[in-house]
């Protein structure tokens, strides 16, 4: 099952919210800029580059990613900009849910990329169990960078704290199991593309 057939939408319904909260983003960009809340645009203009991505990967590699797929990647990282204009701040859940959210599309990416390497490669055999392993510690090593890449920014990013950090550690591992245990079919698209570019690699 794909993420768009989990979702119940058509692609284009997919495809069509998407670019709502594509422009969403602009909006909070330029909200951010008028209001002088510079963290807001920042945040917001660093979702939209990862909003582009996948228009990318189609132009330059042909590849077409399931727009379910795509649809939840947009929406984690419009999610998470929308928190920055204050929700964060005001409810602690929030920062909960949007590190839910986003770790569930990065242990995806994870997986994809872990099983193309194995299936490219006779000589990788992984058992199931260490697979899900894998999952849960790739989230975790993602979220580590991702803090670090938030202090580097300083005042550009809020930081809310160590306890902050260690929440969002933990609900990172809770959408990082969630893959783990109920799979990672949605991302079955993704290994094959995966699995492509590293033949293509291979062959050069």
């Amino acid at each position: 099952m794909t993420f768009g057939e989990s979702v119940g939408l058509s692609d284009d319904q997919e495809r069509y919210t998407v670019r709502i909260l594509q422009g969403a983003l602009i909006g909070l960009i330029a909200y951010g800029a008028v209001t002088a809340r510079f963290s807001v645009s920042v945040t917001a203009a660093i979702a939209l580059g990862v909003t582009v991505l996948p228009a990318l990967l189609r132009r330059e590699y042909g590849y077409s990613m399931d727009a379910g797929l795509v649809l939840w990647i947009t929406g984690a990282v419009f999610l998470h900009s929308l928190g920055s204009i204050g929700i964060y701040a005001q409810y602690p859940w929030y920062d909960e849910i949007t590190h839910t959210v986003s770790s569930i599309v990065v242990a995806g990416i994870g997986y994809a990329s872990f099983r193309a390497f194995e299936l490219h490669s006779d000589d990788i055999d992984v058992p199931p169990a260490f697979r899900s392993v894998f999952i849960v510690v790739f989230v975790l090593a993602v979220g580590v960078l991702w803090e670090v890449f938030e202090y580097a920014l300083g005042d550009l990013v809020p930081v809310y704290g160590v306890d902050d950090i260690v929440t969002d550690f933990v609900f990172n591992g809770i959408g990082g199991l969630a893959v783990a245990i109920w799979g990672a079919g949605h991302v079955g698209g993704l290994i094959g593309f995966f699995r492509e570019r590293l033949r293509s690699n291979a062959d050069q």
